[in-house]
């Protein structure tokens, strides 16, 4: 079994902790490596590495900076099989899905090397006699993201690439239960010659992430996870000083009007609940058919999700894989059975099945439930799993008001055939990300991805030029030279 070891300042070293976990593979119960849980000696090296490089590396030009980036860009795509099915052993997710992420990671690689433009400041001549005033973008130093396990390959990218191109050194901390992924590209990212320190991997788990939290060479954090520890990171860290962003968890809700298209909206919302396994933070959990939609949608969207295969992820006819950990199935499994206890109707049940020949796997297939109390757990929480909540609603003004008087604003969405009613919808939902016939609003790489109330603690946003204003400090300048100062030169 193959033990990670950390990368800092371009060595591999095992972690001075001394202490692992096993990694397992979610389809078919297999372990499939043994990760370090570092700790804070680890973490301070690593830091100190960082901040040493910096001081050279903010003085390489940018145009230089980003040839690294499109170098990584190229070894990203030559190697995207092998990385892609690495990703689907380890987070149980399908290998479409798993190559889905590494074109967005590439996505953002571009975006990332238009930094020479992107930190383009601004200048003002004369504002008064002979002086001149201008605003500068400068690095802040040494940044470090703290990744979740539904996107390993993704969402290191939202934050690495800007950094780097603004100035900045690196530490890239992987979830610690998918931790294979970015090991590999780190080890494909060797041929690149980076200047050791500037881009750095420490893996981890809840001590990590608190040392990260709280050493002093760490700038910036960068967080993706569940809403509690979300506000850890953002309380923790900007208690340090440090300048945080952290995406929190979701209950993302879908409106479906009566005037919406029969064929292609059922099968939209099915990809969007089920997509992932439900385990991401864009995924619909709750589906509100709004007056006649009920007689139209309801049977078609039962219907759509009973057509997804489940199965292992490396197997071609797979549209589902597994859930992350025997502990996330059985919490799910406890979140469906607390519903129907209360009174809640399961339509389509997906509890207690297998997959053949992989037995030992994580799988709950497609589940639909209607009347959830508002009490419940399955009402309340990110389930973070493949069940829908089916709701029903007289008129968009109450499915409106159902979607904003929810404490998340990740995404919202509207399945309309409507301008007026889809203009209503983006106006008035309290969400970051907002789709119109669209049932995953996930942004490109050139916008930010958003979010609102409980789904995002900080200002700015991971991608494009949220970014690059992230990781990089404003400095102003006012300038004066006189004519006869420069007769003397």
């Amino acid at each position: 079994m193959t033990r990670l070891k950390n990368y800092i300042k371009g060595i591999w070293l095992d972690a001075k902790s001394g202490q692992y976990l096993d990694v397992e593979n979610p389809g078919t119960g297999d372990i499939v490596s043994s990760v370090p849980l570092s700790g804070k000696d680890d973490v301070r090296i690593a830091a100190e590495k960082a901040a040493a490089a910096f001081g050279t590396w903010k003085e390489v030009p940018a145009e230089k900076r980003i040839q690294y980036l499109f170098g990584m860009k190229a070894i990203l795509e030559k190697n995207a099989d092998e990385i892609a099915a690495i990703c689907t052993k380890e987070s149980g997710k399908t290998l479409a899905e798993s190559k889905g992420e590494i074109v967005r990671a590439v996505e953002n690689l571009e975006v990332a090397c238009g930094i020479p433009t992107m930190m383009q400041g601004e200048f003002s001549e004369d504002i008064s006699s002979g002086i001149d005033e201008f605003v500068i973008r400068q690095p802040i130093g040494v940044g470090a993201c703290i990744a979740p396990f539904n996107f390993p390959v993704m969402i290191p990218f939202w934050f690495f690439p800007y950094a780097l191109a603004c100035g900045n050194t690196y530490i890239v901390k992987p979830s610690e239960k998918v931790p294979g992924a970015m090991t590999r590209i780190f080890e494909l990212f060797e041929e690149l010659k980076l200047p050791p320190g500037v881009l750095n991997l420490i893996h981890g788990a809840k001590e990590t992430v608190d040392a990260i939290l709280t050493d002093p060479n760490i700038k910036a954090v960068s967080f993706v996870g569940s809403t509690k520890v979300a506000r850890h990171v953002y309380s923790k860290g900007t208690e340090s000083g440090k300048r945080v962003q952290a995406q929190g968890g979701a209950k993302n809700p879908l409106v479906v009007m009566e005037d919406a298209d029969t064929e292609t909206t059922p099968k939209i919302i099915a990809d969007s609940v089920y997509g992932c396994a439900g385990q991401r933070c864009l995924a619909a959990s709750t589906v509100i058919l709004v007056g006649g939609a009920r007689e139209k949608f309801k049977d078609k969207i039962i219907a759509a999700a009973k057509s997804k295969a489940t199965c292992y992820g490396l197997d071609e006819k797979s549209e589902m894989g597994a859930l992350i950990t025997k502990e996330s199935k059985s919490r799910i499994e406890k979140i469906i059975e607390e519903a129907r206890s209360k009174g809640a109707t399961i339509l389509l049940d997906g509890r207690n099945k297998r997959v053949n020949g992989f037995e030992k796997g994580n799988y709950i297939f497609p589940t639909i439930i209607e009347n959830i109390p508002e009490d419940s757990d399955a009402a309340t929480t990110e389930i973070f799993g493949p069940v829908m909540n089916l709701k029903y609603s007289d008129t968009l003004d109450d499915a409106i008001k159902f979607v904003n008087d929810g404490p998340f604003g990740n995404a919202a969405c509207i399945f309309t055939a409507s301008g007026p009613a889809a203009r209503k919808f983006r106006h008035e939902v309290a969400a970051g990300n907002i789709g119109v016939n669209i049932g995953v609003p996930a942004p490109m790489a050139f916008f930010p991805f958003s979010g609102w109330k409980d789904s995002f603690f900080g200002d700015l946003h991971g991608q494009a030029k949220h970014a690059v204003e992230f990781f990089t400090q404003t400095k102003v300048v006012i300038e004066r030279w006189h004519e006869d100062w420069t007769r003397k030169f």
